[in-house]
């Protein structure tokens, strides 16, 4: 079983949980905030971690997040490496409001799941590709 070391910058923020069903863990609002429509802000989580060696973290919004709040994660896909991982290196989600929303703390915005890093890889030049042509990009072989 892998372990991350987890610090908590703000108290009263409700503990990150081992989960028992699914493979993502919900992360929650360390503060309240309020967005108006068209405002970008950085909500903090209020958590930063040590990541097992050769993880990384994966951080995407919930899939009930748009619909609650309307912000929609303007890096549309979070990466945070294992290096990012000292007291000050505070996980963030990059919020741009869609619409005047409140988001109070400890409301579940968004989830987290840890991967491998990618094996180091090299590429090969070719000068033609052996696959099936599937129609390009966008078309799932449909015209």
């Amino acid at each position: 079983m892998e372990k991350i070391k987890i610090k908590y910058h703000v108290d009263g923020l409700e503990k990150i949980e081992k989960i028992q069903v699914g493979d993502w863990i919900d992360l929650r609002a360390a503060e309240k905030v309020v967005l108006l429509k068209g405002q970008f802000e950085l909500i903090s989580l209020g958590v930063s971690m040590k990541l097992p060696e050769g993880y990384e973290a994966h951080v995407v919004p919930r899939s009930s997040t748009f619909k609650k709040w309307g912000i929609i994660q303007t890096n549309s896909f979070g990466v945070i490496d294992n290096s990012y991982c000292s007291d000050d290196d505070v996980w963030m989600f990059p919020a741009l409001a869609t619409r005047t929303t409140i988001v109070k703390k400890n409301d579940r915005i968004c989830q987290f799941r840890i991967v491998k890093n990618q094996p180091e890889i090299e590429f090969e030049e070719v000068d033609h590709l052996e696959g099936k042509s599937r129609g390009g990009f966008g078309s799932t072989g449909r015209n």
